[in-house]
């Protein structure tokens, strides 16, 4: 049996913060700069006025002039949805999760650890607080239409047993089948060819809807029919990161200085053990509010700081509004950086010369900690504040920087 935590709305309500009482009424997350001007979870009451997610932002005012847009946060999201993973997993938990606000474990493992079932649904209750809705079924997809029928302000859960899945998939509606990532469209769809009902769906002839929909299509026949792929549970990360608060309205100079010194931390970290960088993570948080954040995967990973910086650099560029902090986080890492000898070194004698320091000054630092050898780093010298002119960063010890 697959357990299912769903939390309804927790992108706007981790987006609200301290004004969680705003959720009574019209709100809605605001568009991310950058990207399609589509809103994001919307309030109950919201809904009430027919805002829906992914609306535009003109339809959803037009329908609801009341409605109040809330700034997103996905940096707080991200860290917020991590912590409570993490809680999960301390009860044991093995844990998938590919959206902020649910998350799916088995708990066949479990049962004897908690005493049964209802054990493990208490735990859960536990390790992730009010709110949450739990739902159990065979599979990833009934479980989490068994947990929108569970009620947070009641302790128990909705199990649905394998006997009785025939008898509760066939009258739901098929747009629950948006929630599977690459099934967002196909619900539409259907129901403009009048299938409204995953009973319906399921009653096809599997050749006509592979042949009309694809792999899409018999995907969500699968899910129709009770049948669903195994868990894929989440290796829990390192969290590897570094923040910097900004001086008043930087920019330009003062933004590349500062995401200079964010990659010499990060590479000075001691969590990296000689390991590259697969992915990282550039973060901001903005005067007026709201965070920003921007994923970067390489396409081979890397430990150089030179290049890292030429990556990251026109994601600064992306910057809506002025940020008051920064920041830099590791999402994956790459393999140990192994650099091959040379049979011939016809390198220069600068080159060699840096290396030879590089190595020295990894040596001492193993000697007397990461902060025995930095470096001075111009950040603003043109400020009228003597400590705003420069910073003290890790001095490089890759070759070749």
């Amino acid at each position: 049996m697959i357990v299912c935590v769903l939390f309804p709305r927790f992108p706007l309500v981790a987006a609200l913060g301290d004004r969680r009482e705003l959720i009574a009424e019209p709100v809605a997350l605001a568009p991310e700069a950058g990207r399609r001007q589509v809103v994001g979870e919307v309030s109950p009451a919201a809904e009430a006025f027919g805002v829906v997610v992914g609306m535009r932002v003109g339809e959803a005012l037009a329908r609801c002039p009341e409605l109040r847009l809330v700034p997103p946060d996905p940096d707080g999201v991200r860290s917020s949805w991590i912590r409570v993973l993490d809680s999960l997993e301390r009860i044991g938990a093995a844990c998938e999760s590919d959206n902020p606000g649910e998350a799916y474990f088995e708990a066949d493992g479990l049962q004897r650890i908690h005493g049964g079932l209802d054990g493990v649904f208490e735990a859960t209750r536990r390790a992730t607080g009010r709110g949450v809705r739990i739902g159990c079924a065979p599979g990833r997809f009934s479980a989490r239409a068994a947990a929108l029928r569970a009620r947070p302000r009641r302790r128990g859960a909705v199990v649905v047993p394998a006997s009785q899945l025939p008898h509760f998939l066939p009258p739901l509606p098929v747009a629950l089948l948006r929630c599977r990532a690459g099934l967002e469209e196909l619900p539409a769809t259907l129901e403009q060819l009048g299938v409204a009902t995953l009973g319906e769906l399921s009653a096809l002839p599997t050749q006509a809807v592979a042949e009309r929909f694809g792999h899409p299509g018999l995907l969500a026949l699968d899910l129709a029919r009770g049948r669903d792929t195994p868990l894929e549970p989440r290796r829990p990360p390192e969290p590897v990161g570094e923040r910097l608060e900004l001086p008043e309205a930087a920019s330009g100079p003062q933004l590349e200085r500062a995401l200079e010194l964010l990659v010499a931390r990060v590479l000075a970290r001691p969590e990296r053990r000689g390991r590259t960088l697969r992915s990282l993570a550039l973060a901001a948080r903005f005067v007026e509010g709201g965070t920003w954040r921007r994923r970067v995967t390489l396409r081979e990973a890397s430990a150089d700081a030179t290049r890292l910086r030429i990556l990251l650099a026109p994601r600064l560029a992306e910057l809506p509004s002025p940020a008051d902090t920064i920041g830099l986080d590791v999402e994956a890492w790459g393999p140990p950086a192994h650099d091959q000898g040379r049979l011939v070194d016809d390198r220069s004698p600068r080159a060699v010369r840096r290396a030879r320091i590089a190595e020295a000054i990894g040596q001492v630092r193993e000697a007397a900690g990461s902060d025995a050898a930095l470096r001075v780093l111009e950040v603003d010298p043109a400020s009228r504040l003597p400590e705003r002119r420069a910073v003290l960063a890790p001095y490089p010890t890759e070759e070749g920087l």
